[in-house]
């Protein structure tokens, strides 16, 4: 079984606010997942980003992998990935 750490979409029509989880690859965005990890709200100014820094690093060594949106989060709030580490070494 393959985990990501993604977005899973929450609010109401045209008020959108994000939890960052961990699921299963094959589950849907917005269904079943393992433990919430964060969150991100794009609408306040700036943008919020909330991330249980020990909890993700714990999941990234098990092997789950992030998506682009949500290493990109990631490394703005300083937590840097193995895919980010692997191409600046290169």
């Amino acid at each position: 079984m393959a985990l990501k750490i993604r977005l899973a979409r929450m609010g109401t029509k045209k008020k959108p606010y994000y939890r960052i989880v961990v699921s299963a690859s094959e589950s849907p965005r917005d269904g079943r997942f393992i433990e919430i990890i964060g969150n991100y709200d794009p609408k306040k100014d700036p943008a919020e980003i909330n991330v249980k820094a020990d909890r993700v690093l714990d999941w990234l060594a098990k092997g789950a992998s992030p998506t682009l949106t949500v290493s990109n989060l990631l490394e703005r709030k300083g937590i840097r990935t193995k895919q980010q580490a692997a191409t600046t070494a290169s």
